[in-house]
């Protein structure tokens, strides 16, 4: 077995594990938006485990890559894989949501290691993302920046202004994953305010732009390997995702936006699924 089959082995068990956090947490805590999360369970284990540079015991190392979740309501997976790499015990997961001074609120907050920036109100990551990526090439450094935005989230103009300012600072450490799954909170985002073309408006920013599957491990690997694609451009990424991956009754429903299983349900899947919990310590 080679390396590269190894990381894509090593990259599916992490998001495998997500899904299955994500399940249990929400459960747990009785809230959660497990929609959301279960559909970047693949982007982000791909970006922990064989793309980013970070250093868990040292958060906040200056070279480190940095990770803006801007659709923050889908924290549960990013809570499991900073947990899976080692920003901060996996005991730590059954406190999601269920104490007021939680490290694990229901949107992400700086108070907790590996969390870049506090993200809840839509529409701000990139924007967020862009000042960081600038601020790198001000000071000569070579990290890089990546954001995990909705792709409802893009109806918020805030995105464009910075996608412009992106482009006019040629700001090619800066890469922006959507995560396409076309479903928001009440409806497909087609019916909401529509997107489409969406590859194109991108392009017509200035930025190079591909279009992924956002659950094939390989093809997430070696796309974000490849970043950036042009140099002088910034980088977005389409990836095309199923909002409830791997939870069969919510694949592809609306209205597991902001949605979990009940204690009963969880009960009648644990088997299927081989879901596992955390003990209480």
């Amino acid at each position: 077995m080679n390396l590269t089959e190894d990381k894509i082995g090593a990259i599916m068990k992490a998001a495998e594990r997500i899904r299955k956090d994500c399940i249990w947490m929400s459960t747990r805590a009785g809230t959660g938006h497990l929609g959301p999360a279960l559909s970047i369970a693949d982007i982000l284990a791909t970006l922990y485990i064989g793309v980013m540079k970070v250093d868990p015991k040292n958060p906040k190392w200056p070279d480190r890559d940095r990770l803006i979740l801007s659709k923050g309501h889908g924290c549960l997976a990013l809570y499991s894989i900073l947990s899976q790499v080692g920003f901060f015990d996996r005991k730590y997961l059954g406190d999601f949501c269920t104490k007021c001074d939680t490290l694990l609120p229901g949107h992400p907050e700086l108070k907790l290691p590996g969390v870049e920036a506090n993200t809840g109100s839509l529409g701000h990551g990139i924007a967020i993302g862009m000042g960081m990526a600038l601020a790198a090439k001000l000071d000569g450094k070579q990290y890089r920046v990546f954001v995990v935005t909705g792709d409802g989230e893009l109806q918020e103009g805030s995105n464009w202004e910075a996608a412009m300012a992106a482009a006019h600072h040629k700001l090619d450490n800066l890469v922006v994953i959507v995560d396409r799954n076309r479903l928001q909170l009440g409806d497909l985002t087609e019916n909401i305010s529509k997107l489409e073309p969406l590859e194109e408006k991108w392009k017509s920013f200035g930025w190079r732009v591909k279009s992924i599957n956002g659950h094939d491990i390989k093809e997430l690997l070696s796309t974000l390997n490849d970043v950036p694609f042009s140099i002088g451009k910034p980088t977005a990424i389409i990836a095309h995702t199923v909002k409830g991956k791997g939870l069969k009754i919510a694949e592809n429903k609306v209205e597991w936006h902001y949605k979990v299983l009940t204690k009963e349900q969880y009960e009648e899947l644990k088997e299927e699924l081989a879901l596992e919990e955390l003990q209480d310590e």
